[in-house]
């Protein structure tokens, strides 16, 4: 995703569409790094939502309303004091930075007009929202950095504003000609994409590809290996995006793989044909959208990083403990040498020198080839066949424990593995609770005598197909048992990725013959909610589930089953309806 200059140019000129003049009528703040507006003029009443966060800061117009705490926080304070009620006369952003500036007209207690600028940087984990004074000399801030945090820029009330120098040696393309352009990328020792977001300011890395890409080159090539027409062609491309930004044409977007988001746009990503394109028609319906969804995604990884740390760890473990036991179930399989060394000494040991060091005999077992057997030269015969005999029996002893070993620790690592599918599939902080419930039950987590019980509010996923049956999929191991084996009747039809981690996907038969296209989105769907869902094609099994059987003393969501049918598909569910 880009946050980037392009995505800015295109927010100004909304806001200008939208909320210039207006007055600021309601001013909170939900989040501690975030901002509500509500504003009000002659287009109507918009609410504009800005947020400093480090991992995610935004700016877009919003019909959501989000509930602000009871007292507000000393800057949502600060701004009510001075510009509730107040005026927003401009609304601009300085050449192509990362940067939205907010200059409103408000009346101070005597009734003078004064006016205030807000100034929202967007750059990443160095986001702020600034709020100055007309001279310039910051009022508050959001976030204030003292020079203990940065060296750079101290932002405390008091203190001068100025852009931080993020971008001093980059060059505004909106001003300058398709040669200059090339010109400037031809002194750049880099690859071509580099070359293009390092030249230029507000150009991200996704911007710069998507003009290599329309310049039809390759964006990791050399700027030195490219010919002089080749720089040519890509500054005119160049001179053609940043024309279609001073002339307001841009195409807000959304590029999907299935349902996840992957990249947002002001201008059409056309390198991303083989993905799914979502046009909008605001940019600030892209980003609400986009930042929501993945929200979903940011905030449950942060909420499930200590399950994920847990199950990481004895993964790590159980596999380096599997790895070690194969290696000695490898040795072990020498052992019908000492067996075959100890026999052999009996038959043929009985005119051995004393004190011999070696036997050179027939193996009767392998043609009578001759064969050397290592001797102790202070035992006997005998005692040097039974001391192989016993090397013989330990060893075998060893191979019987390691097979239960092997087993078990494989059956740990399965269980392990199904349990990172089910953190990777969660939406929700109710959809880990299950999960978290069973490594304690397991004994991945130790159990607290007065925890408090969680109640379970995560439910399977519902969908329905296009021909209008119902299929859940398990979110967690428990909900794949409570699916299976509770909830589906024998007729229904059970899927599952084949040999790997994944979800039971249950589709209810409604006891009469499903068509062909209902087995294939049951597969896309098993195939999705599985380890393998970025590969490009899986193979399912299915089968009635009165056919799968739960081994005894199986963990949460293990089965087997003998008989099945097998369809390979593509991990695609973006033509299946999810019913809330």
């Amino acid at each position: 995703m880009a946050f980037d200059g392009i995505v800015i140019a295109n927010l100004v000129h909304e806001l200008n569409q939208t909320i210039l003049n207006s007055k600021i009528s309601k001013i909170s703040q939900p989040e501690n790094d975030e901002l509500l507006f509500t504003c009000k003029g002659a287009n109507g009443q918009f609410r504009m939502a800005v947020s400093a966060s480090a991992s995610l800061p935004f700016l877009y117009l919003t019909a959501e309303n989000k509930k602000a705490p009871l007292q507000a926080p000393t800057f949502c304070m600060v701004l009510r004091k001075y510009i509730a009620n107040g005026r927003i006369i401009k609304i601009y952003q300085p050449h192509m930075e990362r940067i939205i500036n907010f200059d409103i007209e408000h009346l101070n207690e005597m009734g003078d007009v004064c006016h205030k600028t807000l100034v929202v940087e967007l750059m990443g984990k160095h986001s702020n929202i600034i709020f100055c004074n007309e001279d310039g000399t910051i009022i508050d801030s959001i976030k204030r950095v003292s020079s203990a945090v940065s060296s750079v820029r101290e932002v405390l009330p008091g203190r001068d504003y100025f852009i931080p120098a993020t971008q001093e040696d980059k060059l505004n393309g909106l001003v300058m000609e398709a040669d200059e352009i090339a010109h400037e990328i031809e002194k750049k020792p880099l690859s071509v994409t580099r070359a293009v977001y390092t030249t230029f300011s507000g150009v991200s890395p996704l911007a710069a590809s998507e003009m290599v890409y329309r310049a039809g080159l390759d964006g990791d090539l050399p700027v030195a290996s490219c010919t002089k027409e080749q720089i040519l062609h890509l500054g005119n491309h160049i001179s053609w995006f940043f024309e279609k930004i001073r002339k307001h044409e841009f195409c807000p977007c959304i590029v999907r793989n299935g349902k996840k988001p992957l990249e947002f746009s002001a201008m059409e990503l056309t390198m991303y044909a083989d993905y799914e394109l979502e046009r909008f028609e605001s940019i600030s319906r892209v980003l609400e959208v986009f930042y929501a969804e993945k929200n979903v995604y940011s905030r449950i990884h942060q909420k499930s990083a200590d399950l994920r740390r847990i199950v990481s760890t004895a993964l790590e473990r159980n596999q380096k403990k599997y790895q070690l036991q194969t290696r000695q179930m490898k040795d072990s399989m020498k052992r019908e040498k000492y067996k075959l060394y100890g026999e052999l000494i009996n038959v043929y040991g009985y005119n051995l020198a004393e004190n011999a060091k070696e036997l050179v005999c027939e193996n009767f077992y392998d043609n009578n080839k001759e064969i050397k057997i290592p001797l102790d030269p202070n035992l006997t015969a005998r005692e040097n066949s039974q001391k192989y005999f016993d090397r013989y029996g330990k060893m075998k002893r060893t191979a019987e424990a390691l097979e239960t070993q092997l087993a078990e620790t494989k059956a740990k690592i399965d269980h392990l593995e199904s349990i990172q599918n089910s953190l990777d599939i969660a939406l929700s902080s109710d959809d880990l609770v299950q999960i978290k419930d069973e490594l304690t039950e397991y004994g991945f987590i130790k159990k607290h005598k007065n925890a408090k019980k969680e109640k379970i509010k995560s439910k399977p996923f519902h969908y329905l197909s296009s021909d209008g049956y119902d299929i859940y999929v398990g979110k967690n191991n428990y909900q794949n048992d409570e699916l299976t084996f509770k909830f589906a009747s024998g007729n229904d039809w059970w899927f599952h990725a084949k040999g790997m981690p994944g979800s039971h996907v249950i589709v209810k038969s409604k006891g009469e013959e499903m068509p062909d296209r209902v087995f294939e989105e049951a597969g896309m769907l098993a195939a999705y909610y599985s380890k393998g869902r970025e590969s490009d094609k899986i193979e399912i099994d299915y089968l009635q589930k009165k056919n799968v059987k739960k081994p005894a003393k199986g963990a949460p969501g293990f089965v087997v089953y003998y008989t099945n049918f097998s369809l390979t598909i593509q991990p695609d569910i973006s033509s299946l309806t999810l019913v809330e």
